[in-house]
């Protein structure tokens, strides 16, 4: 991780909201799911603020660095229809090691449609990738 990741830095990243991010799209295979509203639905919205800060982050990593989402503290305030846009504003709020945490907030153009925190965790991927065959050989020897 570089030097110039300070708190206080920020991002704001736009999305027009396509249909196949709504609820009934997330487990179209549970009728529970699938009968609900066409609204964006909250696990995007989350995604959409965890893609927001990793551009925040993206210049001030060094080659072969990347960040994974460690926790999520987000409340999903207002429905937001397909079509429209959703803007993220991230903001840095700390570092500690590697560990990064975030404001963020989502606007739909009307509402203020969620908010809270987020924390990613900086990682070389080559260890991390490695972790992860690893877990996935002793997965295979579970099969």
């Amino acid at each position: 991780m570089k030097g110039t990741l300070k708190s206080g830095l920020a991002h704001r990243f736009s999305y027009k909201v396509p249909e196949n991010k709504t609820v009934p799209y997330t487990y179209p295979e549970a009728p529970e799911i699938a009968s609900m509203p066409k609204v964006f639905a909250t696990g995007n919205m989350i995604i959409l603020m965890e893609w927001t800060c990793t551009q925040l982050l993206a210049p001030h990593l060094d080659a072969g660095e990347g960040s994974v989402g460690v926790h999520v503290d987000v409340s999903h305030l207002a429905a937001t229809l397909p079509g429209q846009t959703v803007t993220v504003d991230a903001e840095v709020e700390r570092i500690v090691g590697n560990r990064v945490g975030f404001k963020v907030k989502a606007h739909d153009g009307i509402d203020l449609i969620g908010e809270g925190r987020h924390e990613r965790f900086v990682v070389y991927w080559d260890k991390f990738n490695a972790r992860l065959a690893a877990k996935a050989a002793k997965a295979a020897e579970l099969v």
